[in-house]
């Protein structure tokens, strides 16, 4: 065989390996949400994201003032992992704390990470860090058990070993990263240890209060939406009848709520609306199979079974 025949083939194979190597993710975006103007957060969740805005926005007096950098070289970065029930506000908390550090931000899954080449998945890794650092964006992992899962002990297959370069690449773009990274996962017990340790801020998010209810209606009943009743009682009725649902679940019951306001000829929202929008969310989660957990009536049974308390 002639190296004219094979050339044509090595070329194609270095053309795919040169992509691969130059493989750019999502530009990063500007946030659409602050801290301060749309989320409703316990005061324990505010007082910690308090914590980790103050590592950033103060760096230099811990860091170089003060000298802490001397016995934490490597603590330029900061790591947050935001865990809890499902709807509680960590993907939106991660773009508001983006936003109030006037920073961009990335939004990544395993599934843009994942690559059919051999060793590629590791480099797409490391690829992302680069291009976070160079955007000076925030990463956001969502999903994260998926990527910070425990590595495996026993490796069978060429796959196996996928997984462990991943999660070991992972684990060391995170200790050399300067820049700021968010988990945030609905089953946080099935991180492996070495990313525990590796994670600066641990803020677990709930299902919300009264208070957080109250704060969460009071953002969604926009002042154009024409009301039937007093905004303050609709307010107070609708985050009664909320209890033990999360910010998600609310912000769908006024997506179902609404459309029957529309159709209706006075078109204005009631209480009844909003009534009838939430029982069909508690009636849609009791029709689920008996192996997905229902919405509790109350907070507390709703943290015991999903493990928070």
């Amino acid at each position: 065989m002639s190296l004219g025949r094979i050339r044509p083939q090595f070329t194609q194979g270095l053309e795919k390996s040169v992509i691969e190597d130059k493989k750019a993710f999502a530009s990063a975006v500007t946030p659409r949400f602050t801290l301060e103007s749309d989320v409703a957060l316990t005061a324990q969740v505010i007082a910690q994201l308090d914590e980790a805005k103050a590592k950033i926005e103060y760096f230099h007096k811990i860091y170089v003032e003060w000298g802490f950098s001397s016995v934490d070289p490597l603590g330029n970065g900061i790591v947050l992992n935001f865990f809890g029930p499902p709807g509680t506000g960590k993907t939106l908390t991660a773009e508001a704390l983006a936003g109030s550090l006037q920073h961009t931000i990335m939004t990544m899954s395993i599934a843009d990470l994942e690559s059919k080449f051999m060793g590629e998945t590791a480099k797409n890794i490391a690829a992302l860090f680069r291009q976070a650092s160079d955007e000076k964006a925030v990463l956001f992992f969502d999903e994260a058990d998926t990527l910070l899962g425990k590595r495996l002990s026993s490796v069978t297959q060429g796959i196996d070993n996928e997984v462990n370069a991943m999660r070991s690449t992972l684990l060391i773009e995170l200790e050399k990263h300067t820049g700021i990274v968010i988990f945030a996962t609905n089953f946080v017990k099935n991180y492996d240890s070495a990313f525990l340790s590796r994670i600066t801020h641990h803020i677990g998010f709930t299902l919300p209060g009264a208070d957080e209810r109250y704060r969460i209606w009071a953002k969604l009943l926009v002042e154009a939406i024409p009301l039937a009743d007093a905004r303050d009682l609709m307010l107070e009725q609708a985050t009664s009848l909320s209890e033990g649902l999360s910010g998600r679940d609310i912000r769908n019951a006024m997506r179902l709520a609404l459309p029957k306001a529309v159709l209706e000829s006075e078109q204005k929202l009631t209480l009844g609306h909003l009534e009838s929008a939430l029982s069909q969310i508690r009636d849609a989660y009791g029709a689920i199979s008996a192996t997905v957990v229902t919405v509790p009536p109350h907070i507390d049974t709703a943290k015991k079974m999903l493990g928070l308390s």
